[in-house]
């Protein structure tokens, strides 16, 4: 079963937005679209938009005064375009006077799902707009192309794209009886379980991640992993895939004591509890994949 980075109801479905990456060719593109009447402007400000009522806020181009760079996202159903504009990190400003600053991963969840799609792809492109402006390789400064979705280095003529890193996330389950394993990062200070994760290696398959990964993290063995689906996370530009794997012995199961202060084995019952806020352990946020696999498992999705 495919995981979405949105649990939002049907009633708020808006149909997803078409890359369109054939028009990203012509070079005058962006400029073109800004001065065009219907284009739709969404505006990033570190990995924040716009939001009012749940529902992205989209202004025109000739509303924004201070722009570090612009991107084409695509073209909604109505066939208008839509743009990406990253604002400086110290904007306080909010573009539209009746919305307010929300960040991805703390509101992603209560989008419907197009809309979290298409937040997610301006996080992680503003990200990389933002973060690499200089050629890897000769230290130039490099020039947009491809309305933003390319780097050309006049020195060296090398091209670079925005980066995507590969990594694991796994939900562990018992051997034995019916129970997950969830660990508290360190980063969190202890108090959010989740499921155990990580960047797949140079030259290591995504299954020898998964069992790297979680035997470095809670010391156990696997054994029946299953892909679940994945979700682009543009922290920093990350594709998570989700796996679930049933562990060899759950007697194994310690922390690392470094990165994973704690492991939990959690009932279904204490699962439900977290969820509605009434257990001792909190999990992670609607909009991330740990949630949905945890979400899946406890539903009885097979």
């Amino acid at each position: 079963m495919p995981l979405s980075a949105s649990s939002s109801s049907d009633s708020l479905a808006v149909p997803p937005v078409d890359r369109a990456g054939g028009e990203r060719d012509d070079p005058e593109l962006l400029s073109r679209l800004r001065a065009a009447a219907g284009t739709r402007v969404l505006v990033v400000r570190r990995d924040a938009a716009p939001m009012r009522e749940g529902r992205l806020v989209f202004v025109a181009a000739d509303e924004l005064s201070s722009v570090r760079e612009w991107a084409f996202l695509g073209r909604d159903a109505d066939g208008a375009a839509v743009l990406l504009a990253v604002v400086p990190d110290e904007a306080e400003d909010v573009p539209s006077p009746d919305a307010e600053w929300a960040p991805l991963r703390a509101s992603g969840g209560d989008l419907p799902a197009a809309e979290a799609e298409l937040l997610t792809t301006a996080v992680a492109l503003a990200g990389w707009l933002r973060d690499a402006p200089f050629c890897p390789a000769c230290g130039t400064r490099t020039e947009l192309r491809h309305a933003g979705w390319s780097r050309h280095c006049p020195v060296c003529g090398r091209e670079h794209f925005p980066r995507t890193d590969p990594a694991v996330i796994v939900l562990v389950t018992s051997a034995v009886d019916d129970r997950v394993l969830l660990g508290a990062n360190a980063a969190w200070g202890g108090e959010r379980y989740s499921c155990f994760a990580g960047f797949a290696e140079a030259g290591e398959s995504l299954e020898d991640a998964v069992a790297r990964e979680v035997n470095e993290e809670a010391n156990v063995r696997l054994r029946r992993v299953q892909y679940r689906g994945s979700q682009a996370w543009p922290y920093p530009r990350s594709l998570m895939l989700g796996f679930r794997a049933e562990v060899v012995d759950d007697a194994e199961a310690q922390a690392d004591g470094e990165e994973i202060v704690e492991v939990r084995w959690f009932t279904r019952d204490e699962i439900g509890a977290a969820m509605r806020g009434e257990g001792v352990a909190q999990l992670p946020g609607p909009a991330s994949i740990a949630r949905r696999l945890i979400d899946d498992w406890y539903r009885g999705v097979a």
